[in-house]
């Protein structure tokens, strides 16, 4: 049976208030978008190439800020073995995926259940962390972007000590913000969007 994922209609999310690109307002977005009466399952290939809906996708970021202040995220190249084909090949910054309604079998929140698996999937963390929930990604300019939508969350480790769990999770390493400012054009869109809101000189508001 084809897999189910998680959906909303795409003029919900413009009633709560359209964005290109990334937006830190998520007390606006996150609770309605989530609300059990929004979202609906529907099979992959159905929405894949239907900006009607939007596939909500948790999208984590993984930071440590060494002793001299200076901070370093995990950064990756998706091998063809990762979900989103035409992202194959890009450096990314995001651990993350669709959610599934597999997850509401399990007990509790299918948002956060669903985030829970796609990390335990991708990668281990070896290291305390506090995690937060620090923006919205919106990118139309792209087919990939016109039917995704991203919840960003930020984990700040105390160490930088993440072991992918994937074969096709590739080049992988913590690298300096500054070294990721300078060459943009080589990340996904998600990846370069939040890397210029979060870390930029002149982050987004």
């Amino acid at each position: 049976m084809e897999e189910q994922i998680l959906v909303v209609p795409t003029s919900l999310f413009h009633r709560l208030g359209h964005f290109q690109g990334f937006s830190r307002d998520v007390d606006t977005y996150v609770r309605v978008l989530l609300d059990p009466k929004n979202i609906a399952f529907r099979s992959r290939s159905t929405v894949e190439n239907d900006p009607g809906f939007k596939q909500l996708i948790p999208y984590m970021l993984f930071c440590f800020t060494d002793s001299a202040g200076e901070v370093h995220v995990f950064r990756y190249v998706r091998g063809k073995g990762m979900g989103e084909n035409r992202l194959h090949g890009k450096a990314s910054i995001g651990i993350g995926g669709h959610l599934s309604s597999a997850d509401l079998d399990a007990e509790g929140d299918v948002y956060r259940e669903g985030m829970r698996r796609e990390l335990d999937e991708e990668v281990r963390i070896d290291s305390p962390y506090k995690e937060v929930c620090v923006g919205m990604i919106n990118d139309d300019e792209t087919g990939v972007g016109r039917v995704h939508l991203g919840i960003v969350h930020r984990f700040d480790l105390e160490s930088p000590a993440v072991v992918p769990m994937e074969t096709d999770i590739i080049e992988s390493g913590f690298v300096p913000v500054r070294e990721m400012l300078r060459d943009l054009d080589g990340y996904e869109t998600w990846s370069a969007i939040c890397l210029k809101a979060l870390f930029g000189e002149s982050p987004d508001r």
